[in-house]
Protein backbone atom coordinates (compact mmCIF):
# COMPACT_ATOMS: atom_id res chain seq x y z
CA UNK A 1 0.00 0.00 0.00
CA UNK A 2 2.78 2.47 0.90
CA UNK A 3 4.55 1.70 -2.40
CA UNK A 4 1.37 2.64 -4.28
CA UNK A 5 0.97 5.91 -2.30
CA UNK A 6 4.58 6.74 -3.01
CA UNK A 7 4.08 6.32 -6.71
CA UNK A 8 0.89 8.44 -6.67
CA UNK A 9 2.52 11.36 -4.82
CA UNK A 10 5.66 11.07 -6.91
CA UNK A 11 3.76 11.20 -10.20
CA UNK A 12 1.41 13.96 -9.01
CA UNK A 13 4.08 16.40 -7.90
CA UNK A 14 6.58 15.61 -10.66
CA UNK A 15 4.02 16.15 -13.38
CA UNK A 16 2.37 19.21 -11.81
CA UNK A 17 4.76 21.70 -10.14
CA UNK A 18 2.11 24.46 -10.08
CA UNK A 19 -0.02 22.20 -7.93
CA UNK A 20 2.85 22.06 -5.45
CA UNK A 21 2.99 25.85 -5.51
CA UNK A 22 -0.74 26.14 -4.92
CA UNK A 23 -0.78 23.68 -2.05
CA UNK A 24 2.14 24.94 -0.01
CA UNK A 25 2.35 28.72 -0.61
CA UNK A 26 -1.12 29.61 0.80
CA UNK A 27 -0.39 27.53 3.89
CA UNK A 28 2.93 29.29 4.42
CA UNK A 29 1.40 32.74 3.92
CA UNK A 30 -1.36 32.03 6.41
CA UNK A 31 1.13 30.87 8.99
CA UNK A 32 3.71 33.66 8.65
CA UNK A 33 1.62 36.67 7.57
CA UNK A 34 2.30 39.52 10.01
CA UNK A 35 -0.40 41.07 12.13
CA UNK A 36 -1.54 44.56 11.21
CA UNK A 37 0.75 47.30 12.59
CA UNK A 38 -0.47 48.56 15.94
CA UNK A 39 0.08 52.18 17.02
CA UNK A 40 2.04 52.12 20.25
CA UNK A 41 1.41 55.81 20.84
CA UNK A 42 -0.14 58.84 19.19
CA UNK A 43 1.13 62.26 20.23
CA UNK A 44 1.34 65.87 19.07
CA UNK A 45 4.60 67.20 17.64
CA UNK A 46 5.63 70.78 16.93
CA UNK A 47 7.86 71.48 13.96
CA UNK A 48 10.87 73.74 14.01
CA UNK A 49 10.54 77.20 12.50
CA UNK A 50 10.41 77.46 8.72
CA UNK A 51 10.41 80.91 7.20
CA UNK A 52 12.18 83.11 4.68
CA UNK A 53 13.35 86.58 5.66
CA UNK A 54 14.60 88.93 2.97
CA UNK A 55 15.16 85.98 0.65
CA UNK A 56 17.19 83.98 3.18
CA UNK A 57 15.71 80.61 4.25
CA UNK A 58 15.74 79.65 7.94
CA UNK A 59 14.83 76.51 9.86
CA UNK A 60 13.77 73.09 8.63
CA UNK A 61 12.55 72.72 5.06
CA UNK A 62 10.80 69.37 5.39
CA UNK A 63 7.74 68.12 7.25
CA UNK A 64 7.18 64.50 6.16
CA UNK A 65 8.38 61.73 8.45
CA UNK A 66 8.03 57.96 7.98
CA UNK A 67 11.07 56.14 9.30
CA UNK A 68 12.37 53.89 12.06
CA UNK A 69 13.36 55.34 15.43
CA UNK A 70 16.90 55.39 16.80
CA UNK A 71 18.80 57.33 19.44
CA UNK A 72 22.14 59.05 18.88
CA UNK A 73 23.90 56.09 20.52
CA UNK A 74 23.24 53.97 17.42
CA UNK A 75 26.13 53.46 15.00
CA UNK A 76 24.06 54.20 11.90
CA UNK A 77 21.59 57.10 11.84
CA UNK A 78 21.10 57.44 8.10
CA UNK A 79 17.41 57.57 7.18
CA UNK A 80 16.43 57.02 10.81
CA UNK A 81 14.33 59.15 13.14
CA UNK A 82 16.74 60.22 15.85
CA UNK A 83 15.03 60.70 19.24
CA UNK A 84 16.69 62.94 21.83
CA UNK A 85 15.69 64.12 25.28
CA UNK A 86 16.32 67.73 26.22
CA UNK A 87 18.07 66.63 29.41
CA UNK A 88 20.78 64.89 27.34
CA UNK A 89 20.64 67.20 24.31
CA UNK A 90 23.86 68.59 22.86
CA UNK A 91 24.56 70.50 19.69
CA UNK A 92 27.33 68.05 18.74
CA UNK A 93 24.90 65.09 18.78
CA UNK A 94 22.35 67.15 16.87
CA UNK A 95 24.96 67.92 14.22
CA UNK A 96 25.97 64.24 14.15
CA UNK A 97 22.41 63.31 13.20
CA UNK A 98 22.37 65.93 10.45
CA UNK A 99 25.77 64.88 9.07
CA UNK A 100 24.68 61.25 8.84
CA UNK A 101 21.58 62.28 6.86
CA UNK A 102 19.09 61.25 9.50
CA UNK A 103 15.53 60.91 8.32
CA UNK A 104 14.28 63.22 11.08
CA UNK A 105 15.04 64.48 14.58
CA UNK A 106 12.52 64.45 17.43
CA UNK A 107 13.49 66.30 20.63
CA UNK A 108 11.48 65.35 23.72
CA UNK A 109 10.80 68.26 26.08
CA UNK A 110 9.84 67.88 29.75
CA UNK A 111 6.28 68.57 30.84
CA UNK A 112 7.40 71.52 32.93
CA UNK A 113 10.25 73.20 31.09
CA UNK A 114 10.60 75.82 33.80
CA UNK A 115 11.59 73.09 36.27
CA UNK A 116 14.67 72.12 34.26
CA UNK A 117 18.12 72.76 35.81
CA UNK A 118 19.45 76.20 35.02
CA UNK A 119 22.54 75.03 33.11
CA UNK A 120 20.44 72.90 30.72
CA UNK A 121 17.96 75.74 30.13
CA UNK A 122 20.73 78.24 29.47
CA UNK A 123 22.55 75.86 27.15
CA UNK A 124 19.45 75.16 25.08
CA UNK A 125 18.55 78.85 24.85
CA UNK A 126 21.98 79.58 23.43
CA UNK A 127 21.62 76.73 20.93
CA UNK A 128 18.23 77.81 19.58
CA UNK A 129 19.63 80.60 17.35
CA UNK A 130 22.31 78.23 16.03
CA UNK A 131 19.69 75.63 15.12
CA UNK A 132 17.80 78.27 13.14
CA UNK A 133 20.80 80.05 11.65
CA UNK A 134 20.78 78.00 8.46
CA UNK A 135 18.21 75.91 6.63
CA UNK A 136 17.97 72.21 7.49
CA UNK A 137 16.66 69.61 5.06
CA UNK A 138 15.97 67.14 7.87
CA UNK A 139 12.53 67.61 9.52
CA UNK A 140 12.97 68.59 13.18
CA UNK A 141 10.13 68.15 15.65
CA UNK A 142 9.57 68.77 19.35
CA UNK A 143 7.26 66.71 21.55
CA UNK A 144 6.15 67.02 25.16
CA UNK A 145 7.19 64.10 27.34
CA UNK A 146 4.63 61.63 28.67
CA UNK A 147 4.84 58.10 30.04
CA UNK A 148 4.26 56.36 26.70
CA UNK A 149 6.72 58.52 24.81
CA UNK A 150 9.31 58.06 27.55
CA UNK A 151 8.82 54.28 27.30
CA UNK A 152 9.37 54.42 23.54
CA UNK A 153 12.55 56.43 24.06
CA UNK A 154 13.82 54.00 26.73
CA UNK A 155 13.22 50.94 24.55
CA UNK A 156 14.83 52.61 21.55
CA UNK A 157 17.80 53.70 23.67
CA UNK A 158 18.31 50.16 24.97
CA UNK A 159 18.20 48.77 21.44
CA UNK A 160 20.58 51.43 20.09
CA UNK A 161 23.07 51.26 22.97
CA UNK A 162 23.42 47.46 23.06
CA UNK A 163 24.63 47.23 19.49
CA UNK A 164 27.98 48.86 20.19
CA UNK A 165 29.21 46.12 22.56
CA UNK A 166 28.12 43.05 20.56
CA UNK A 167 29.79 41.04 17.84
CA UNK A 168 28.60 41.27 14.24
CA UNK A 169 26.61 38.02 14.50
CA UNK A 170 25.04 39.11 17.80
CA UNK A 171 24.16 42.48 16.35
CA UNK A 172 22.53 40.77 13.37
CA UNK A 173 20.54 38.44 15.61
CA UNK A 174 19.57 41.24 17.99
CA UNK A 175 18.51 43.47 15.11
CA UNK A 176 16.41 40.72 13.57
CA UNK A 177 14.59 39.79 16.78
CA UNK A 178 14.20 43.18 18.50
CA UNK A 179 11.02 45.25 18.35
CA UNK A 180 11.34 48.73 16.84
CA UNK A 181 9.17 51.80 16.33
CA UNK A 182 8.19 53.36 13.04
CA UNK A 183 7.59 57.10 13.44
CA UNK A 184 5.00 58.48 11.02
CA UNK A 185 3.53 61.99 10.75
CA UNK A 186 -0.01 62.49 9.57
CA UNK A 187 0.46 65.78 7.73
CA UNK A 188 1.55 66.71 4.23
CA UNK A 189 4.66 68.47 3.02
CA UNK A 190 4.92 72.10 4.11
CA UNK A 191 4.13 74.88 1.67
CA UNK A 192 4.28 78.65 1.73
CA UNK A 193 1.29 80.47 3.20
CA UNK A 194 -0.04 83.05 0.77
CA UNK A 195 -1.55 86.41 1.70
CA UNK A 196 -0.70 86.14 5.40
CA UNK A 197 -1.47 89.42 7.17
CA UNK A 198 0.47 90.66 10.19
CA UNK A 199 -1.78 92.87 12.30
CA UNK A 200 -0.77 95.89 14.39
CA UNK A 201 -2.92 98.19 16.53
CA UNK A 202 -2.79 101.87 17.39
CA UNK A 203 -4.73 104.18 19.66
CA UNK A 204 -4.26 107.70 20.97
CA UNK A 205 -4.93 110.22 23.70
CA UNK A 206 -5.15 113.72 22.28
CA UNK A 207 -3.46 116.53 24.16
CA UNK A 208 -4.99 119.91 24.91
CA UNK A 209 -3.75 123.46 24.32
CA UNK A 210 -3.11 123.87 20.60
CA UNK A 211 -2.78 122.21 17.22
CA UNK A 212 0.95 121.60 16.93
CA UNK A 213 1.35 119.65 20.15
CA UNK A 214 4.34 117.34 20.67
CA UNK A 215 3.62 113.63 20.44
CA UNK A 216 5.02 110.87 22.63
CA UNK A 217 4.82 107.40 21.07
CA UNK A 218 4.81 104.25 23.24
CA UNK A 219 5.45 101.00 21.36
CA UNK A 220 5.57 97.28 22.22
CA UNK A 221 5.48 94.25 19.90
CA UNK A 222 3.14 91.47 20.96
CA UNK A 223 4.42 88.44 19.02
CA UNK A 224 6.73 85.79 20.47
CA UNK A 225 9.54 83.74 18.98
CA UNK A 226 11.36 80.46 19.61
CA UNK A 227 12.78 77.46 17.83
CA UNK A 228 9.22 76.07 17.43
CA UNK A 229 6.31 78.50 16.81
CA UNK A 230 3.71 76.42 18.68
CA UNK A 231 5.93 76.41 21.79
CA UNK A 232 6.71 80.15 21.78
CA UNK A 233 4.86 81.86 24.61
CA UNK A 234 7.07 84.93 25.05
CA UNK A 235 6.33 85.77 28.67
CA UNK A 236 9.10 88.31 29.22
CA UNK A 237 9.71 88.99 25.53
CA UNK A 238 7.40 90.55 25.01
CA UNK A 239 4.37 89.82 27.16
CA UNK A 240 5.85 92.08 29.81
CA UNK A 241 6.20 94.97 27.34
CA UNK A 242 2.59 94.67 26.17
CA UNK A 243 1.36 94.46 29.77
CA UNK A 244 3.27 97.64 30.64
CA UNK A 245 1.91 99.46 27.57
CA UNK A 246 -1.69 98.59 28.46
CA UNK A 247 -1.18 99.74 32.05
CA UNK A 248 0.39 103.00 30.90
CA UNK A 249 -2.59 103.53 28.58
CA UNK A 250 -4.95 102.97 31.51
CA UNK A 251 -3.11 105.34 33.85
CA UNK A 252 -2.75 108.22 31.42
CA UNK A 253 -6.30 107.82 30.11
CA UNK A 254 -7.42 108.60 33.66
CA UNK A 255 -5.18 111.66 33.82
CA UNK A 256 -6.43 112.86 30.43
CA UNK A 257 -10.04 112.47 31.57
CA UNK A 258 -9.80 115.41 33.97
CA UNK A 259 -9.41 118.94 32.72
CA UNK A 260 -6.92 119.79 35.45
CA UNK A 261 -4.53 116.98 34.45
CA UNK A 262 -5.11 116.99 30.69
CA UNK A 263 -1.60 117.66 29.40
CA UNK A 264 -0.28 119.39 26.30
CA UNK A 265 1.12 116.20 24.77
CA UNK A 266 -0.44 113.77 22.32
CA UNK A 267 0.09 110.20 23.46
CA UNK A 268 0.18 107.59 20.70
CA UNK A 269 0.20 103.90 21.66
CA UNK A 270 1.23 101.28 19.10
CA UNK A 271 1.11 97.48 19.58
CA UNK A 272 3.10 96.08 16.70
CA UNK A 273 3.03 92.69 15.00
CA UNK A 274 5.91 90.90 13.33
CA UNK A 275 8.37 92.26 15.85
CA UNK A 276 10.45 89.08 15.81
CA UNK A 277 10.69 89.27 12.01
CA UNK A 278 12.63 92.48 11.75
CA UNK A 279 9.71 94.56 13.04
CA UNK A 280 7.63 94.24 9.87
CA UNK A 281 4.52 95.73 11.47
CA UNK A 282 6.41 98.83 12.63
CA UNK A 283 8.05 99.25 9.23
CA UNK A 284 4.72 99.24 7.39
CA UNK A 285 3.13 101.54 9.99
CA UNK A 286 5.89 104.08 9.48
CA UNK A 287 5.54 103.84 5.71
CA UNK A 288 1.78 104.37 5.95
CA UNK A 289 2.15 107.38 8.25
CA UNK A 290 5.18 109.04 6.69
CA UNK A 291 4.90 108.19 2.99
CA UNK A 292 1.26 107.54 2.18
CA UNK A 293 -0.68 110.17 4.08
CA UNK A 294 -0.61 113.92 4.60
CA UNK A 295 -2.01 113.99 8.14
CA UNK A 296 -0.30 111.96 10.81
CA UNK A 297 0.97 112.58 14.30
CA UNK A 298 4.28 111.05 13.22
CA UNK A 299 4.75 113.75 10.59
CA UNK A 300 4.43 116.59 13.01
CA UNK A 301 6.20 117.20 16.29
CA UNK A 302 7.38 113.84 17.67
CA UNK A 303 9.02 114.36 21.05
CA UNK A 304 10.32 110.78 21.26
CA UNK A 305 9.37 107.13 20.74
CA UNK A 306 9.66 104.80 23.73
CA UNK A 307 9.78 101.10 22.85
CA UNK A 308 9.13 98.59 25.65
CA UNK A 309 10.84 95.19 25.49
CA UNK A 310 11.56 92.50 28.14
CA UNK A 311 10.72 94.40 31.32
CA UNK A 312 9.34 91.63 33.54
CA UNK A 313 12.37 90.83 35.62
CA UNK A 314 15.73 91.98 36.95
CA UNK A 315 16.89 94.90 39.05
CA UNK A 316 18.36 96.89 36.20
CA UNK A 317 16.95 99.01 33.40
CA UNK A 318 18.83 99.91 30.24
CA UNK A 319 17.84 102.65 27.82
CA UNK A 320 19.13 101.50 24.45
CA UNK A 321 19.78 104.36 22.03
CA UNK A 322 21.17 104.63 18.52
CA UNK A 323 22.23 108.22 19.07
CA UNK A 324 22.78 109.81 22.51
CA UNK A 325 20.13 112.49 23.11
CA UNK A 326 21.18 116.14 23.06
CA UNK A 327 20.84 118.19 26.20
CA UNK A 328 17.63 120.19 26.25
CA UNK A 329 15.73 117.79 23.98
CA UNK A 330 12.64 115.84 25.12
CA UNK A 331 14.66 112.63 24.79
CA UNK A 332 17.27 114.01 27.16
CA UNK A 333 14.50 115.01 29.58
CA UNK A 334 13.15 111.45 29.68
CA UNK A 335 16.65 110.08 30.22
CA UNK A 336 17.19 112.38 33.19
CA UNK A 337 13.74 111.71 34.63
CA UNK A 338 14.29 107.97 34.47
CA UNK A 339 17.61 108.41 36.27
CA UNK A 340 15.99 110.68 38.89
CA UNK A 341 12.99 108.42 39.61
CA UNK A 342 15.18 105.32 39.81
CA UNK A 343 17.62 106.98 42.21
CA UNK A 344 14.98 108.68 44.38
CA UNK A 345 12.19 106.12 44.53
CA UNK A 346 13.75 102.77 43.53
CA UNK A 347 17.41 102.74 44.64
CA UNK A 348 17.58 98.97 44.08
CA UNK A 349 17.18 99.56 40.34
CA UNK A 350 20.39 100.21 38.43
CA UNK A 351 19.62 102.47 35.47
CA UNK A 352 21.99 103.09 32.55
CA UNK A 353 22.05 104.17 28.93
CA UNK A 354 23.45 101.79 26.29
CA UNK A 355 24.60 103.32 23.01
CA UNK A 356 24.71 101.19 19.86
CA UNK A 357 24.73 102.51 16.31
CA UNK A 358 22.37 101.06 13.74
CA UNK A 359 24.12 98.51 11.55
CA UNK A 360 22.21 98.37 8.27
CA UNK A 361 24.44 95.52 7.08
CA UNK A 362 22.90 93.13 9.62
CA UNK A 363 20.00 90.94 8.52
CA UNK A 364 18.11 91.74 11.72
CA UNK A 365 17.78 95.04 13.56
CA UNK A 366 18.86 94.90 17.19
CA UNK A 367 15.91 96.70 18.81
CA UNK A 368 12.58 98.10 17.67
CA UNK A 369 13.63 101.73 18.13
CA UNK A 370 16.06 101.29 15.22
CA UNK A 371 13.07 101.14 12.84
CA UNK A 372 12.18 104.66 13.96
CA UNK A 373 15.81 105.79 13.94
CA UNK A 374 16.12 104.82 10.27
CA UNK A 375 13.26 107.24 9.56
CA UNK A 376 15.00 109.92 11.65
CA UNK A 377 12.55 109.82 14.53
CA UNK A 378 14.06 110.12 18.03
CA UNK A 379 13.54 106.74 19.67
CA UNK A 380 14.94 104.34 22.26
CA UNK A 381 14.13 100.96 23.78
CA UNK A 382 13.80 100.32 27.50
CA UNK A 383 14.70 96.81 28.67
CA UNK A 384 16.17 95.02 31.66
CA UNK A 385 18.54 93.26 29.23
CA UNK A 386 21.91 94.93 28.60
CA UNK A 387 22.25 93.49 25.08
CA UNK A 388 20.00 92.54 22.19
CA UNK A 389 22.01 89.35 21.68
CA UNK A 390 20.86 87.64 24.88
CA UNK A 391 19.16 84.35 24.09
CA UNK A 392 16.06 84.77 26.28
CA UNK A 393 14.56 87.18 23.74
CA UNK A 394 14.15 84.34 21.24
CA UNK A 395 13.52 81.18 23.23
CA UNK A 396 10.76 78.68 23.92
CA UNK A 397 12.09 78.71 27.51
CA UNK A 398 10.57 82.17 28.00
CA UNK A 399 7.54 81.00 29.97
CA UNK A 400 5.22 82.52 32.55
CA UNK A 401 6.81 81.27 35.78
CA UNK A 402 9.58 79.09 37.17
CA UNK A 403 9.26 76.33 39.70
CA UNK A 404 11.39 76.79 42.81
CA UNK A 405 12.56 73.17 42.41
CA UNK A 406 14.68 74.24 39.48
CA UNK A 407 17.00 76.22 41.69
CA UNK A 408 20.31 74.68 42.55
CA UNK A 409 20.79 76.77 45.63
CA UNK A 410 18.94 79.24 47.79
CA UNK A 411 20.87 82.21 46.44
CA UNK A 412 20.85 81.28 42.76
CA UNK A 413 18.45 82.79 40.22
CA UNK A 414 15.69 80.61 38.78
CA UNK A 415 16.25 78.78 35.53
CA UNK A 416 15.30 80.53 32.33
CA UNK A 417 13.50 83.78 31.59
CA UNK A 418 10.19 84.42 33.28
CA UNK A 419 8.04 87.25 34.58
CA UNK A 420 8.18 88.47 38.16
CA UNK A 421 4.95 90.45 38.48
CA UNK A 422 6.23 92.52 41.39
CA UNK A 423 9.24 93.68 39.40
CA UNK A 424 7.11 94.26 36.31
CA UNK A 425 4.75 96.46 38.34
CA UNK A 426 7.69 98.31 39.89
CA UNK A 427 9.20 98.96 36.46
CA UNK A 428 5.80 100.10 35.16
CA UNK A 429 5.44 102.59 37.97
CA UNK A 430 8.97 103.85 37.41
CA UNK A 431 8.29 104.45 33.71
CA UNK A 432 4.90 106.03 34.41
CA UNK A 433 6.40 108.43 36.96
CA UNK A 434 9.20 109.43 34.57
CA UNK A 435 6.78 109.98 31.68
CA UNK A 436 4.47 112.06 33.88
CA UNK A 437 7.39 114.24 35.00
CA UNK A 438 8.26 114.88 31.34
CA UNK A 439 4.67 115.54 30.27
CA UNK A 440 3.91 117.92 33.18
CA UNK A 441 7.44 119.37 33.28
CA UNK A 442 7.66 118.68 37.01
CA UNK A 443 11.44 118.99 37.40
CA UNK A 444 11.50 122.52 36.01
CA UNK A 445 8.62 123.34 38.34
CA UNK A 446 10.75 122.29 41.32
CA UNK A 447 9.01 119.01 42.16
CA UNK A 448 11.23 116.71 44.24
CA UNK A 449 12.43 113.43 42.76
CA UNK A 450 10.58 111.34 45.36
CA UNK A 451 7.20 112.88 44.47
CA UNK A 452 4.84 110.03 43.59
CA UNK A 453 2.00 110.77 41.21
CA UNK A 454 0.51 107.33 40.78
CA UNK A 455 -0.75 106.51 44.25
CA UNK A 456 -4.03 105.45 45.83
CA UNK A 457 -6.72 105.45 43.10
CA UNK A 458 -4.07 106.00 40.44
CA UNK A 459 -1.63 103.32 41.48
CA UNK A 460 -0.37 100.54 39.22
CA UNK A 461 -2.61 97.47 39.48
CA UNK A 462 -0.47 94.40 40.08
CA UNK A 463 -3.38 91.99 39.68
CA UNK A 464 -4.38 93.41 36.32
CA UNK A 465 -0.84 93.22 34.97
CA UNK A 466 -0.56 89.65 36.22
CA UNK A 467 -3.84 88.77 34.50
CA UNK A 468 -2.64 90.28 31.22
CA UNK A 469 0.60 88.29 31.35
CA UNK A 470 -1.33 85.12 32.22
CA UNK A 471 -3.63 85.68 29.27
CA UNK A 472 -0.81 86.46 26.83
CA UNK A 473 1.16 83.36 27.84
CA UNK A 474 -1.87 81.05 27.74
CA UNK A 475 -1.38 80.59 23.99
CA UNK A 476 1.62 80.76 21.63
CA UNK A 477 1.87 84.13 19.87
CA UNK A 478 4.30 83.41 17.04
CA UNK A 479 3.66 85.68 14.08
CA UNK A 480 2.77 82.64 11.92
CA UNK A 481 -0.07 81.74 14.29
CA UNK A 482 -1.68 85.13 14.97
CA UNK A 483 -3.83 86.11 12.00
CA UNK A 484 -6.21 89.04 11.72
CA UNK A 485 -9.06 86.98 13.22
CA UNK A 486 -7.04 85.76 16.19
CA UNK A 487 -8.40 86.23 19.71
CA UNK A 488 -5.05 87.79 20.62
CA UNK A 489 -5.64 90.67 18.20
CA UNK A 490 -9.31 91.14 19.06
CA UNK A 491 -8.67 91.13 22.82
CA UNK A 492 -5.81 93.62 22.52
CA UNK A 493 -8.07 95.79 20.39
CA UNK A 494 -10.77 95.62 23.05
CA UNK A 495 -8.41 96.67 25.86
CA UNK A 496 -6.94 99.53 23.84
CA UNK A 497 -10.43 100.69 22.92
CA UNK A 498 -11.36 100.75 26.60
CA UNK A 499 -8.69 103.37 27.34
CA UNK A 500 -7.84 105.11 24.05
CA UNK A 501 -9.50 106.91 21.17
CA UNK A 502 -9.37 106.18 17.43
CA UNK A 503 -8.19 102.60 17.88
CA UNK A 504 -7.57 100.99 14.50
CA UNK A 505 -5.77 98.12 12.86
CA UNK A 506 -2.89 98.14 10.43
CA UNK A 507 -2.05 95.18 8.20
CA UNK A 508 1.11 94.19 6.41
CA UNK A 509 1.28 91.52 3.71
CA UNK A 510 4.40 90.34 1.96
CA UNK A 511 4.93 91.57 -1.59
CA UNK A 512 4.13 88.76 -4.01
CA UNK A 513 6.99 89.53 -6.40
CA UNK A 514 9.75 90.19 -3.86
CA UNK A 515 8.48 89.15 -0.41
CA UNK A 516 10.40 90.34 2.63
CA UNK A 517 9.01 87.44 4.66
CA UNK A 518 7.43 84.08 3.85
CA UNK A 519 5.75 81.77 6.38
CA UNK A 520 5.08 78.04 5.96
CA UNK A 521 2.38 75.73 7.27
CA UNK A 522 2.43 72.23 8.87
CA UNK A 523 3.89 73.59 12.11
CA UNK A 524 1.82 71.26 14.30
CA UNK A 525 1.10 67.63 13.47
CA UNK A 526 0.09 64.29 14.94
CA UNK A 527 2.79 61.62 15.03
CA UNK A 528 2.19 57.89 15.42
CA UNK A 529 4.73 55.43 16.76
CA UNK A 530 4.05 51.93 15.38
CA UNK A 531 5.56 48.77 16.83
CA UNK A 532 7.38 47.07 13.97
CA UNK A 533 10.09 44.54 13.25
CA UNK A 534 13.19 45.91 11.53
CA UNK A 535 13.65 45.53 7.78
CA UNK A 536 16.31 42.85 8.23
CA UNK A 537 13.70 40.70 10.00
CA UNK A 538 11.63 40.67 6.81
CA UNK A 539 14.73 39.71 4.84
CA UNK A 540 15.62 36.83 7.15
CA UNK A 541 12.01 35.68 7.19
CA UNK A 542 11.97 35.63 3.40
CA UNK A 543 15.20 33.59 3.35
CA UNK A 544 13.77 31.07 5.81
CA UNK A 545 10.56 30.73 3.81
CA UNK A 546 12.53 30.23 0.59
CA UNK A 547 14.74 27.59 2.23
CA UNK A 548 11.71 25.79 3.63
CA UNK A 549 9.93 25.77 0.29
CA UNK A 550 13.09 24.59 -1.45
CA UNK A 551 13.51 21.72 0.97
CA UNK A 552 9.85 20.75 0.63
CA UNK A 553 10.04 20.88 -3.16
CA UNK A 554 13.14 18.65 -3.25
CA UNK A 555 11.55 16.24 -0.81
CA UNK A 556 8.39 15.99 -2.89
CA UNK A 557 10.23 15.67 -6.20
CA UNK A 558 12.23 12.81 -4.76
CA UNK A 559 9.50 11.34 -2.62
CA UNK A 560 10.06 7.81 -3.95
CA UNK A 561 13.77 7.88 -3.20
CA UNK A 562 13.12 9.43 0.19
CA UNK A 563 10.50 6.80 0.99
CA UNK A 564 12.77 3.96 -0.08
CA UNK A 565 15.58 5.23 2.12
CA UNK A 566 13.30 5.68 5.09
CA UNK A 567 11.77 2.24 4.55
CA UNK A 568 15.16 0.61 4.24
CA UNK A 569 16.28 2.20 7.48
CA UNK A 570 13.14 1.42 9.43
CA UNK A 571 12.48 -2.08 8.01
CA UNK A 572 13.45 -4.80 10.54
CA UNK A 573 16.22 -7.10 9.45
CA UNK A 574 15.28 -10.76 8.77
CA UNK A 575 17.25 -13.44 10.53
CA UNK A 576 19.05 -15.96 8.36
CA UNK A 577 19.04 -19.51 9.73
Amino acid sequence: MFEEASEVFDNMFKSSFPLTFIVFIPAVLILVSPLPAEAAHEFTVYRMQQYDLQGQPYGTRNAILNTEARTVEAEVLSRRCVIMRLAEFSYEEYQKALRQSAGAVVIILPKNMSAMPQDIVQQFMELEPEMLATETIVPVYFAMEDDELLSIYTQTLTSSSSQGSLSAAEVLLHTATANGFQMVTSGAQSKAVSDWAITSLEGRLAGVGGEDLPTIVVVAHYDSFGVAPWLSYGADSNGSGVSMLLELARLFSKLYTYKRTHAGYNLLFFVSGGGKFNYQGTKRWLEDNLDHTDSSLLQDNVAFVLCLDTLGNGDSLHLHVSKPPKEGSPQFSLLKELELVAASQYPEVKFSMVHKKINLADDMLAWEHERFGIRRLPAFTLSHLPSHRLAQRFSIMDVRSVSPSSRHGAGEPPAGPHVDVKKLSRNTKLVAEALARVIYNLTDKGAPGDLQIFTEQMQVQDEQQSAVVDWLTAQPRAAQLVDKDSSVVSTLEYHLGHYLKDVKRHYVKADKRDPEFVFYDQLKQTMNAYRVKPAIFDLLLAVCIAAYLGMMYLAIQNFGVFYSVVRRITQPKTKVN
